[in-house]
């Protein structure tokens, strides 16, 4: 099932985010766009989270990096709002998530500094062009994510465990999804894992830590 956002075009579906008509994950929007995930810092942890990002660059491939206190984008989107136009803010103070917003001006320091990191959704529609199921897609709810036992390379203040989404598929399927993500490498590029979860650390596939089962 498409996405009924699916031929919008990305300054149309950001209007109708910053309208809040749109609040949902972005998945399957903007057919052969690429998307981005936001992590926004203060500026005295921005040079630790560059850092920790260029070591690893698997799961964190940064596609822009803001001046501190600029919410505007360049490279990525042409003048896009950082602040408002993101279907869902999660704000964390000390580690801990404190608030879910849809707009985050009233958060906003002065000296933030936004990064936008490549977001594994861009690859779904050449997956979906080749037969392959997206279930996610399908089911009209977010990708499941789960913490696992592979370790990132710590920068800093930074460190902690790979965060993989997860796309279930036919074994027959598996080689011809990892040729075709493997031309994405800006939005995390093909698999880290196929087949058994446990061995990644993933005790129950049916409850993500993050995202939709």
């Amino acid at each position: 099932m498409a996405n009924k956002y699916h031929d919008f075009s990305p300054k149309e579906v950001r209007q109708l985010i910053r309208e809040e008509k749109i609040q949902e994950p972005t998945s399957g929007m903007c057919g052969g766009y690429a998307q981005a995930n936001l992590v926004i810092l203060p500026k005295k942890y921005a040079d630790d989270f560059k850092l920790f990002a260029e070591y690893n660059s698997k799961p964190c491939p940064i596609l822009e990096i803001t001046e501190p206190g600029s919410f505007t984008t360049h490279k990525t989107a042409d003048n896009a709002n950082i602040i408002t136009d993101i279907p869902k803010y999660f704000i964390y103070k000390n580690g801990v998530r404190v608030d879910e917003v849809l707009n985050a001006e009233k958060y906003w320091g002065d000296d933030f500094v936004c990064f936008l990191i490549g977001c594994s959704f861009s690859f779904e529609e050449a997956m979906i062009k080749e037969g392959i199921e997206v279930r996610h897609i399908t089911m009209g709810c977010n990708v499941p994510m789960y913490k696992t036992n592979i370790p990132c390379k710590p920068a800093g203040i930074f460190n902690g465990p790979f965060v993989v989404s997860m796309r279930p598929m036919k074994p027959e399927d598996v080689e011809k999804a990892y040729e075709i993500t493997g031309k994405f490498p800006h939005v995390h590029g093909d698999p880290i894992h196929h087949g058994d979860p446990a061995e990644i650390g993933i005790k129950d596939i049916n409850k993500p830590d993050y995202g939709d089962a």
